[in-house]
């Protein structure tokens, strides 16, 4: 089997396991119960709380005197300095 033989045999194993993941997916999604649909209703906001909570402890570890607060600006601003140049 020649290299470019070998290579089309791929592609049209790769396109045929592409074509029948998608189909099972649909089938799949399409037996699904409404309700199921909705279980992860909320789930974005508690994710963005997250986000802000771990913000807002980074702002304030900081913006407190303390070692690693220094530290920590330091190194961010180090950081942003190598990257600005």
């Amino acid at each position: 089997m020649g290299r470019t033989t070998m290579n089309r045999w791929a592609v049209e194993r790769y396109t045929a396991a592409g074509a029948w993941l998608r189909d099972k997916a649909e089938r799949l999604t399409g037996r699904l119960p409404e309700r199921s649909a909705g279980r992860d209703r909320g789930q974005t906001s508690i994710e963005y709380l997250g986000i802000v909570v771990v913000v807002v402890t980074i702002i304030i570890v900081l913006i407190s005197n303390s070692d690693i607060g220094n530290h920590i600006k330091n190194a961010i601003e180090n950081q942003i300095s190598k990257i600005t140049g």
